[in-house]
Order: C-alpha cells, then sequence, then structure tokens
C-alpha cells in the first residue's frame, strides 16, 4: 500500500496518524476529504455542539524587551506609541467587564515589558480577582512566565504557584508559534525555547492549571516543522492530559519586520482550512479546536465549523496584538452573532466557561 493511500484509510478510520501519514496527507491536498475525516473527528469529541465564552481581553502593555521580526504589537522603550495600563487602566477595563452579561473569561496578555517587576503582574491578577470573584482568569502565555522566571531569579513551578495563589485559573497557548529552534532563532530569537515552552506547559499540568495550546503558521516554516511541532503537542498531552484546546494563528506578515524582509504575503484560506482538518487529526488526544475569528475573518471562522473546529473562541471585547499586524476583523463580536454563525453552519451553539462547562444553550437560554 502507497503512504497516500495508507494515511488515508488511517485518517478515515480513526487511526493515529504518524509523521509519514500527516506529510502524506498534506501533500495529497485532497481538502474535502480532509474536511469529511476531520468533521468526524470533531463529532466524535464534542458531537454537534460549538461552543464559545462571554470574555474581554486585556493586553497590558506593547512595550517589549524581545524585539521579534514577526511581531507588529510591540515597541521599544521610550517609542511614543508605547504604553501600559496602570491600575486605574485596568480598574475601566474591568468596570466594563462587570457590565457585560454572563462574562465569564478575563483573557491577559502582553509584552516583555523591560523593567516592570513580576509583582506588577501578580498585582493585575490579584485585581482582576478582587473585582470579577467568579471569572476565570487566563492570563500570560509561556513565554511571558518564562521571562517572569528569568527576571526575578526565580523557577517557573514557583512563578505558577504564586499566580495560582492569586487567582490565576489557566494559561493560554500563544508564544508557541514553531516548536523548532532553527526557526525560533529567526522568528523570535529572544523569547522561550521549544524546550522552555514546553516545560512550561507540563509544569503548569502538573500543578492542576489547565492550558491551550497553539500554533502560527505561514511564515519561514517547514511543512516537517509544522508536523513535528503537532507531534511534540501529542506528545505532551499523552503524558499530561493538560491541553484542552488547540488554536492555529496564520500569520499576518504586514507592518512585521520578518514580512517586509522575507516580502512574505498572508496564507490563503486554502491552506488555513488543511492545516486545521489536519491539525485536527494529528492532535487527536485534544477535544476541541478554535477558530480564531479575529484572525481568520468570521466568514473563515464559520466555513472552519466544517473542518474540525468546534469552538469561536469569544466575544473578545477588544484585541490589540493582531489588530497591530493588520487583521481588518471586527475588535469584539456579540453573543447573537456568534449564535447565528454557528447555527447557519448546522451546529448547536454552546456558550461555555474556561473549561468547556456549558452557561447556556445559544442566545435563546
Amino acid at each position: 500500500m502507497s503512504d497516500r493511500k495508507k494515511a488515508r484509510a488511517a485518517a478515515e478510520r480513526g487511526a493515529r496518524l504518524t509523521r509519514e501519514d500527516a506529510l502524506a496527507l498534506y501533500e495529497d491536498n485532497d481538502l474535502l476529504a480532509l474536511a469529511a475525516w476531520a468533521r468526524a473527528a470533531k463529532e466524535r469529541a464534542s458531537g454537534k455542539n460549538v461552543y464559545y465564552t462571554v470574555n474581554r481581553h486585556i493586553n497590558l502593555t506593547n512595550i517589549c524587551s524581545a524585539n521579534c521580526p514577526l511581531c507588529a504589537f510591540q515597541v521599544e522603550q521610550g517609542d511614543t506609541r508605547g504604553y501600559i495600563m496602570e491600575t486605574d487602566d485596568v480598574a475601566r477595563v474591568l468596570e466594563l467587564a462587570k457590565n457585560t452579561p454572563r462574562l465569564t473569561e478575563i483573557h491577559i496578555v502582553s509584552a516583555l515589558h523591560p523593567d516592570r517587576p513580576f509583582s506588577y503582574y501578580e498585582g493585575v491578577v490579584r485585581q482582576v480577582r478582587a473585582a470579577l470573584p467568579h471569572a476565570d482568569i487566563k492570563a500570560f502565555t509561556p513565554v511571558e512566565v518564562v521571562n517572569f522566571a528569568k527576571t526575578e531569579g526565580t523557577s517557573v513551578r514557583d512563578i505558577l504557584r504564586t499566580l495560582q495563589a492569586a487567582g490565576l485559573s489557566s494559561l493560554p497557548g500563544g508564544g508557541a508559534e514553531i516548536l523548532s529552534d532553527r526557526v525560533r532563532a529567526i522568528i523570535c530569537p529572544n523569547k522561550a525555547t521549544r524546550a522552555e515552552w514546553l516545560d512550561c506547559m507540563r509544569t503548569a499540568h502538573e500543578l492542576g492549571i489547565r492550558t491551550n495550546a497553539s500554533m502560527m503558521y505561514g511564515h519561514i516554516e517547514t511543512v516537517e516543522e509544522r508536523i513535528d511541532h503537532l507531534l511534540a503537542l501529542r506528545e505532551l498531552q499523552d503524558e499530561t492530559g493538560g491541553f484542552q484546546a488547540f488554536m492555529l494563528f496564520p500569520f499576518h506578515p504586514e507592518n512585521t519586520a520578518l514580512g517586509a524582509e522575507k516580502k512574505l504575503m498572508r496564507v490563503g484560506s486554502w491552506e488555513d482550512m488543511k492545516m486545521l482538518a489536519l491539525s485536527r487529526l494529528v492532535l487527536d488526544n485534544v477535544a476541541h479546536f478554535k477558530a480564531f475569528w479575529v484572525m481568520l475573518t468570521q466568514p473563515i471562522a464559520q466555513l472552519a465549523l466544517g473542518f474540525g473546529a468546534d469552538d469561536l473562541d469569544g466575544t473578545i471585547g477588544e484585541e490589540k496584538i493582531i489588530h497591530a499586524a493588520g487583521a481588518q476583523t471586527q475588535t469584539g463580536i456579540t453573543r447573537r452573532e456568534l449564535d447565528a454563525m454557528i447555527r447557519e453552519a448546522g451546529y448547536e451553539p454552546v456558550e461555555r466557561d474556561t473549561f468547556y462547562q456549558p452557561i447556556a444553550a445559544g442566545e435563546g437560554a
């Protein structure tokens, strides 16, 4: 049996894919077959449900010491475009959150500020917990956590324990980009290494902190490196079971040094859907896959529900990092819009909390 036939047979029956299988399916380029197999995998995991949450993003600062060429959000200290949210600024966002019906999640990510001590970030978590005692606080990527540990001269485990005590609920999955040190040396040389990102997630899972996982594709990585990234996540999930959702980020090259230097263009929707379906098939031990409408646009995120996605993330409120790279989507969306997108695709909207516990089954609940 040829590699391609073997891979297709494995995908059709829902068997675990090898590296060779995944590469053969990518090269096969049969998008409709991938969609059918990924849809079947999605429905084995979550039936006809498609999830979303009522959440609000907080991007604390854009002043960053990492200077990653893939990022359009960061600025150096002293740049007039730089900002950092102080206690009063956070309080204003939390007041909006308090007035948002059924809000269940605050999502906090930002930059690697060169001067702010870890106590500032711990203080923000405590401030959010005091203002919203029942909300889930999803905060700080492994890149940020590793940076906190280095600047404080302590361990990742101690940082995570301190954040847990302050009120942290879970970690987002950002900062993974591509889990290849070859790629990271070019696109994010001053951020956490492959091993540091994975070790942070492993430690979080050992402490009972659930996390998401992600991949940013469509820049300088090879297809083989994408597959190896997925396999690294699958191996860690086999070990810990701590990943609750996976999200793909297509690289937005506009306004980035990497995009200008390499003359990169945003990959097309065909590639987006192919990678989503393939990821669903490779990551057979991760239950939920997000179609992040901020990255994909609302129409493509809706289409992604036919390619293995079962989550549209949330209402968001305001997002700055992806929009700095040229995303033209809205900065927020309503529950009614999310419900309509899901129902039109033939699925059942389920409003959830961070941990996929249902809050209400759609707008009519």
